[in-house]
């Protein structure tokens, strides 16, 4: 059996606050340094668009840079963004209980096999989780963990792990695979996988009733290139799976793609993310579509540091609706509340969340609401009350 306290200090704390009707509770992964807590449960009202500016819960986790919360809402999966020189230096999962009043307790830990963790996602079953080893590292590089999951919600060890070539383009940040997202079509019956290092996006079928121990078997069409240089980061699809969306984020772009029957992916276009004339450094990241799919929204950061939304067309195409600055340095990822009408930027950079309203109905993005701090804001995912 693990010892968690081998890993981590656990010291949780929850305030006997009760959640209002018009809160919903937001769960805040972040980088550590020192002695800070790594997660948080904060309130949110989405009725004035107000965080509170306490957490109403903490724990210590290592670098929980990525949070995945399961559908019944009973476990919350973390990656932990550990390597060379962490306080600890392996790359691992943990896998958290949450009950009925959205508290949290940290059952296990596992290593991904792979140094840092940046990135997870289910199995439409909930029988494993996918995790994507980042690896800032030229050796060991970039990997895709797949770890089972038991019956109580606890991790097991990796069962299996790939690995990837790097392209070279870029000598300095594409001398090895750099996994950055795996996602799961939206019928479960594909899993794809990002290579910011390699300038592809891997395809997977997902079978684990052929072989439980590697559920993921290449899929006919193993991967999809993107332009050379470009360092594919995360990808999203629209609710019927026809159409994709893909952030380049050496690029500083929004891949548009078309989906087949068969999972297979094709480029229809690319899309920039920075405005005319700009001159700075790019970097293309978190993407998410609004909940009724008419809009997508997308981070480039680098010296640009500003959110780009698009209307989507009727054929899944992008018309550029609006660039907003994120008052904020390097926001890692952003998230839009359950009502609509506003998104929250998790700004690393500045050791802060923004909360900014949105019009649901033009999709557009108005002014700066609050800012709240959190160190290092890494991951925003909202609960359901």
């Amino acid at each position: 059996m693990l010892d968690l306290f081998k890993f981590t200090a656990l010291a949780m704390t929850a305030l006997p606050l009760a959640a209002s009707a018009g809160s919903v509770d937001l769960l805040v992964g972040s980088y550590t340094q020192g002695e800070r807590p790594g997660l948080y449960a904060y309130r949110f009202d989405t009725a004035s668009g107000r965080l509170d500016a306490r957490p109403w819960q903490q724990l210590r986790l290592d670098n929980p840079s990525w949070l995945v919360v399961c559908p019944e809402q009973s476990h919350v999966y973390a990656v932990n963004e550990n390597g060379p020189g962490a306080r600890d230096p392996v790359g691992r999962a943990s896998a958290l209980s949450l009950d009925g009043q959205h508290r949290l307790t940290l059952r296990n830990q596992v290593s991904t096999l792979g140094q840092h963790p940046t990135h997870a996602t289910l199995s439409p079953d909930g029988r494993y989780l996918l995790v994507a080893n980042y690896s800032v590292a030229a050796d060991p590089g970039g990997t895709l963990a797949v770890l089972p999951i038991a019956g109580d919600g606890t991790l097991q060890p990796v069962t299996q792990l790939s690995s990837y070539q790097a392209s070279h383009v870029d000598r300095k940040r594409q001398r090895s695979a750099h996994l950055h997202s795996v996602n799961f079509a939206p019928d479960g019956k594909t899993a794809y996988v990002a290579d910011l290092g390699g300038d592809r996006v891997y395809a997977y079928r997902y079978a684990p009733q052929a072989n439980a121990e590697q559920p993921l078997q290449p899929a006919k069409t193993p991967f999809l290139a993107l332009p050379p240089g470009s360092g594919p980061r995360h990808l999203v699809f629209d609710v019927e799976g026809r159409h994709a969306y893909l952030t380049l984020e050496m690029a500083g772009q929004v891949a548009v793609l078309d989906v087949a029957t068969d999972g297979t992916l094709a480029l229809r276009t690319l899309v920039n993310l920075f405005a005319p004339g700009f001159a700075g450094d790019n970097g293309g990241g978190a993407l998410h579509l609004s909940a009724d799919g008419r809009f997508l929204y997308a981070i480039n950061r680098g010296t640009d540091n500003h959110l780009v939304a698009f209307a989507v067309t009727a054929d899944g195409g992008l018309k550029p609706l609006q660039r907003r600055a994120t008052d904020g340095r390097l926001p890692r990822e952003f998230a839009i509340d359950p009502t609509g009408r506003f998104v929250l930027v998790a700004a690393q950079g500045d050791d802060r969340i923004v909360v900014i309203a949105r019009d649901p109905a033009t999709g557009r993005l108005g002014k700066t609401l609050q800012t709240v701090e959190v160190a290092a804001p890494s991951d925003l995912k909202f609960l359901r009350p």
